[in-house]
């Protein structure tokens, strides 16, 4: 697994920053002693991983959220679909991950083709920036309880955490707080649905589902306020800080 997650994340820093990394180039960064059809197997296994860590280990878990809840309290069921949104999360995410990427690739990646730095070595080099980022977003709560799980001594500095227990508790940490942006985007769309429910019913208007008249009611305030731009921002901006 600590290998699968150093070329996978690698992998995201060529992507970012060099273009699509050519076949060629990435079985030279493979040990020399295994054959080809091994490297070839290894290369497919690490590619099925990579999607998993982008999702997990990147802004992407807490923007994918945050546009699902908002597109539940509209009540617009499949507008946007869900490849617009997953579409927007991953290149919001790349836009977040650029300069984390880039650095993971220049200080371990490419040394790593050039010989510099043995896969070990590139591991340790890669980790550093990915843990002092991820720790930014974890809370000491999450991080206790793995410590717990996995019976790990306790830390001086989150720095100095192993990622088998920094990755899962910055996962439980951004679900946390995409239910907590998604539960405030909630808030005026219930509102909304709330008043129109009791104009309906006051005037004697119950064959009409309350819902199907309040969607365009909610649809033109999320316009008016601009909320694509509201919503996009704030999430970019909570990552910027």
């Amino acid at each position: 697994m600590r290998g699968a997650m150093t070329v996978g994340l690698s992998m995201v820093g060529t992507a970012s920053v060099a273009g699509a990394a050519t076949p060629i180039q990435l079985t030279s960064a493979l040990p020399k002693d295994l054959g080809t059809p091994m490297q070839i197997i290894v290369l497919m296994t690490l590619l099925t991983l990579l999607p998993a860590i982008v999702m997990s280990l990147t802004p992407f878990l807490r923007i994918s959220i945050v546009l699902h809840f908002l597109r539940q309290a509209m009540g617009t069921q499949t507008a946007p679909s869900n490849q617009v949104l997953l579409a927007l999360s991953l290149f919001l995410t790349t836009v977040l991950t650029a300069p984390l990427a880039s650095q993971i690739y220049k200080e371990a990646w490419d040394p790593m083709e050039r010989g510099d730095l043995t896969p070990a070595q590139a591991w340790d080099a890669g980790a550093k920036p990915l843990k002092i980022y991820l720790a930014r977003y974890v809370r000491e709560k999450d991080v206790k309880l793995f410590l717990e799980i996995t019976h790990s001594p306790q830390p001086h500095s989150l720095a100095e955490l192993d990622l088998t227990v920094l990755a899962p508790a910055y996962m439980l940490s951004e679900m946390r707080t995409g239910f907590q942006i998604g539960a405030v985007l909630f808030l005026p769309f219930l509102l909304v649905d709330i008043v129109v429910a009791s104009v309906t019913l006051s005037i004697g208007m119950v064959q009409l589902p309350p819902v199907m008249v309040s969607a365009p009611f909610k649809i033109l305030l999320f316009v008016l306020v601009d909320g694509w731009n509201l919503t996009i921002g704030s999430l970019m901006k909570g990552f910027a800080t």
